[in-house]
């Protein structure tokens, strides 16, 4: 297994395409494109990990094939992915964590939040403007307090079978001794223009000609292995009180846009646990998390719309999506946005329709909004009255979501986990902390604050849900999902996808093609994307042919069509064990046995 994952990672190398001259970092695409990989299904019997690294997948291998669980799998997959895929996830980041232990699911929350001194007017300029996007994520304001290592640290407390100093050996051992670029992270230091202004990350990730270190090249990080060093032994209070808390605010407070995030933040951040959510959908129990994460319950919404719809006689034509069930799905979608864009965000400071998050689920609401679909595109898709009261709060205006990375884990003894984890943009604020270490390297911080609204109230004072708030943890997208049979109760599947606001409809996208159009799981995953944010339909960039954009257009639909760069990682049930599908869009593998 050790020998597939390097030997994956050397034909990504080869099929690396030539990078643009840049990239627009306010488009709903998160992170740049960097080719498309066929891959093989992966079939085993016992556990498996599927990651966005082969090196991360490895070390969760490990880590399963010494009889640890799913979560001490879950935790060294993420020291490796905060190494050698910098640009999506790390410590310096949150994460959603779903984990079953054969008899309940659990939701462990790390999501950041807002530092004590943030409010609204956090991203708005003198004039009263909100900011524009970049201005708002580069430096220390767009940053959140992390709490990745606070949940890992939470569900390896409960569920860990393997002493939590001995998950970082792989991370540790490959900061020291170095990891080859990647064509991936090659192509996202070469693309993104604010990297290189930051000094600390320049002079790491660049040449001294400002050219990042070409695919092959042999990167140590002694800073990031000494951190790691810290907090295998002491724990992640490591992290938020002392030497490397202290660096990491400097760096936050210092920055030429700097950030309110302060020790006190770091050292009183907790973990969550809360309940999920877990709803009926055709012959299957699905589960996914709860707000401050709107991902499980506007892709529940667009999944139970559709089953009040006529059926459309041909989903597929051609092994693509057919235009009639794109218009029906896209249609569902933008009303599920709608909702999610009034409705949704920290339950600490909103109160859910009626009461009760479910209330967007109810199968007469459900059916009500349904019945809006029509055999031509809607003019505008409008919020509904779930739970029977109008909501106090204006819609959120659209503004992007970036970043992320997914892990899927099942363990010899049957567990599993589903985890997003995010530094939210590529690179995150592109804030390189070295945990005050002096060395060369460090981990990244994120811009987690850019997922709240930089809008504090709509025109007419009505308050936006997501506002920024101290203490709040912004909405999210991030869809870790579980699947169960509703006859036997056992787990069919654990998927996810990073991609911003497109999550939902990647991780619905392989939910459907698996399980509802039968196909296996690397099929399911390598479908072509789709979807909507409440405008127009998305279309994954020539994987359409040029019938269904034309026919979508002749139902009153505009047409994107754009590199939509998911990076699912689906595990899936077979009558002979376990299969497995990463995202050929990313450089992701199953490993297993």
């Amino acid at each position: 297994m050790r020998a597939a994952a390097f030997a994956l990672a050397a034909t990504l190398a080869a099929c690396a395409p030539a990078p643009p001259a840049g990239a627009d970092s306010g488009s709903l695409q998160p992170e740049a494109h960097s080719g498309f990989t066929a891959k093989r299904l992966w079939r085993g019997q016992h556990f498996a990990v599927a990651a966005a690294n082969p090196l991360a997948a490895e070390a969760g291998y490990r880590m399963l094939g010494a009889g640890g669980s799913a979560i001490d799998a879950a935790v060294a997959v993420q020291m490796v992915l905060t190494l050698v895929e910098p640009q999506s996830s790390g410590i310096g980041g949150g994460t959603f964590i779903l984990h079953w232990d054969g008899r309940r699911v659990d939701a462990f929350d790390g999501r950041e939040t807002a530092p004590a001194q943030a409010d609204e007017q956090l991203f708005v300029q003198s004039d009263g403007k909100p900011m524009p996007f970049m201005r708002a994520v580069v430096g220390g304001r767009s940053v959140g307090v992390p709490g990745t290592l606070r949940a890992l640290e939470l569900a390896h407390q409960r569920y860990g079978k393997l002493p939590w100093a001995r998950l970082f050996e792989p991370a540790i051992a490959l900061a020291q001794r170095g990891f080859a670029i990647s064509p991936r992270l090659h192509r996202l230091l070469d693309v993104d223009r604010a990297l290189r202004q930051q000094p600390d990350a320049a002079a790491f990730y660049y040449d001294a000609d400002g050219r990042p270190w070409p695919v092959g090249h042999h990167l140590r990080n002694p800073a990031l292995a000494a951190v790691l060093s810290e907090i295998a032994q002491h724990g992640s209070e490591a992290f938020y009180r002392g030497p490397i808390a202290h660096d990491l605010v400097r760096r936050v407070r210092e920055s030429a846009n700097p950030g309110r995030l302060g020790e006190a933040d770091l050292a009183s951040y907790q973990a969550l646990r809360r309940e999920p959510l877990c709803d009926a959908w055709r012959a299957y129990r699905v589960c996914g998390f709860p707000p401050p994460s709107s991902g499980h319950l506007t892709m529940m919404q667009i999944l139970g719309m559709l089953q009040h719809t006529p059926a459309v006689a041909s989903p597929l034509h051609d092994g693509v999506p057919s235009a009639p069930w794109l218009h029906v799905y896209t249609e569902a979608a933008r009303l599920a946005f709608a909702d999610r864009n009034r409705f949704i965000a920290d339950p600490a400071f909103v109160t859910a329709p009626g009461g009760r998050w479910e209330s967007l689920l109810d199968d007469a609401y459900l059916r009500e909004r349904a019945a809006l679909i029509g055999p031509k595109a809607m003019p505008d898709a409008p919020a509904g009255t779930p739970g029977a009261s109008r909501s106090a709060f204006a819609p959120q205006p659209e503004q992007p979501e970036h970043g992320t990375s997914h892990v899927s884990i099942v363990d010899a003894q049957g567990r599993a986990v589903a985890m997003t984890t995010t530094i939210e943009s590529a690179f995150g604020s592109r804030l390189l902390a070295d945990g005050g270490t002096g060395l060369p390297g460090g981990y990244m911080l994120n811009n987690e604050l850019t997922d709240f609204s930089f809008a504090p109230a709509a025109a007419d004072g009505r308050p936006i849900a997501n506002r920024v708030q101290p203490g709040k943890r912004p909405r999210s997208s991030m869809t870790p999902t579980l699947v169960f049979d509703r006859g036997d109760g056992r787990l069919v599947a654990s998927v996810g996808s990073p991609g911003g606001a497109l999550i939902i409809h990647y991780t619905a996208k392989a939910l459907i093609g698996s399980l509802e159009w039968g196909l296996d799981a690397q099929q399911a995953v390598a479908l072509p994307n789709f979807g909507s944010v409440g405008g127009p339909v998305l279309l994954e960039r020539r994987r359409f042919p040029a019938a269904t954009v034309d026919a979508l257009r002749a139902l009153g639909h505009r047409v994107e069509e754009l590199d939509m760069t998911s990076g699912i990682e689906l595990l899936l049930r077979t009558p002979a064990g376990w299969s497995g599908g990463s995202d050929p869009r990313r450089e992701g593998a199953v490993l297993g046995r």
